[in-house]
């Protein structure tokens, strides 16, 4: 650390290494000293005294650096994180933690053995303003306990999920649309409803006709029997976030998500307060929008608090990372005709 700022590199600078980026140089305990990527940056881009590699290990090797910011591939980020680790590196890793479970059982055996360092993962949907809202709301429980959930995270395909690029192979990306934005949804019900047991599935590539799926539907439940139903979908024409959240005295729904496209809509969250037996089933509700996205400014400032003041990562950790890529893989493996086609491993063995 340089004059109690954070020294940050930052691995693969693409869409979201630059908007990490952005965000980053708008704080004052962090400063980014270096980028990685396979192809230059624009003059443009990147400030003057900034430096950059090809080579993630030469940047290791050449920077004294505090913690790296991983935005790579699903296929080369777990190595990248575990690399980063054994070099004495705080590390900040884009979603999905990996191409499958087994990425993310090798980094936490990894950070088992660097219990100083922290690692944080990129679930920035749970700082989004209506989701901690929400979640606030569920907690009190002024609504009580939640029933049930129903989820749809759709677009009308991947970033380029019409071209042949390594979202569309599953040697590099392992899975489709769930793994790449549906994991958000997947991760906000756990979340919210905790561990699911009960999963079944149906997982389709029948549309853009690549090795990983275009749309997953699911229906699980929890131990305490908290029903979640989810839809992620690569051919909703018209991009769309909803999350209904049920629960015994009314409910929370929320609308929309804030996001650099700005194709979702406007961010809401309304609240239901039902009375079944007085509101015939048109209860009093009330909406809030939200204007500003402050989800990637937040979760980089948890992060540099944690490593600063040396504070535990209490939401998206590894733990958190771990749990929601067995739920994906679970829902993968629930559907008998995914499951033999593409020979997914059963993940309900617990190894963490």
């Amino acid at each position: 650390m340089e004059k109690g700022v954070l020294r940050i590199g930052i691995a693969g600078f693409g869409i979201i290494g630059k908007r990490r980026y952005h965000y980053i140089n708008q704080l004052k305990d962090m400063k980014v000293v270096s980028v990685c990527d396979q192809v230059k940056p624009n003059s443009s881009e990147l400030k003057e005294n900034i430096k950059f590699y090809t080579d993630y290990r030469l940047m290791f090797m050449n920077e004294s650096l505090d913690a790296l910011f991983v935005c790579m591939t699903n296929d080369i980020a777990p190595k990248v994180t575990c690399e980063a680790l054994e070099n004495g590196l705080h590390v900040f890793c884009e979603k999905p933690p990996g191409k499958d479970v087994q990425s993310i059982e090798k980094v936490m055996e990894v950070e088992s053995r660097h219990s100083g360092l922290k690692l944080m993962f990129g679930f920035n949907h749970r700082y989004h303003e209506s989701i901690k809202d929400a979640c606030s709301i569920i907690k009190s429980g002024e609504l009580g306990q939640i029933i049930n959930l129903r989820g749809v995270y759709g677009k009308a395909k991947m970033i380029t999920f019409s071209q042949d690029n390594w979202r569309t192979k599953r040697s590099q990306s392992g899975g489709g649309v769930l793994l790449d934005q549906g994991i958000h949804m997947v991760d906000l019900m756990n979340y919210f409803a905790g561990d699911f047991i009960d999963i079944q599935s149906v997982v389709t590539n029948n549309f853009w006709k690549f090795d990983v799926e275009d749309n997953v539907y699911a229906l699980m439940r929890t131990k305490k029997g908290v029903v979640a139903m989810l839809h992620s979908s690569a051919t909703q024409w018209r991009h769309r976030f909803s999350l209904d959240i049920n629960l015994e005295k009314g409910s929370i729904n929320l609308g929309g998500i804030l996001s650099g496209t700005k194709s979702y809509g406007s961010e809401t969250m309304t609240i239901v307060w039902a009375d079944p037996d007085k509101d015939y089933g048109n209860p009093k509700e009330q909406t809030t929008t939200y204007n500003y996205d402050s989800s990637w400014e937040a979760e980089i400032k948890i992060f540099t608090d944690s490593i600063i003041n040396d504070k535990v990562i209490v939401d998206a950790g590894s733990k958190d990372a771990y749990e929601t890529m067995k739920l994906i893989y679970k829902i993968y493996y629930a559907d008998p005709v995914w499951r033999d086609n593409y020979n997914i491993p059963n993940p309900n063995v617990n190894k963490f």
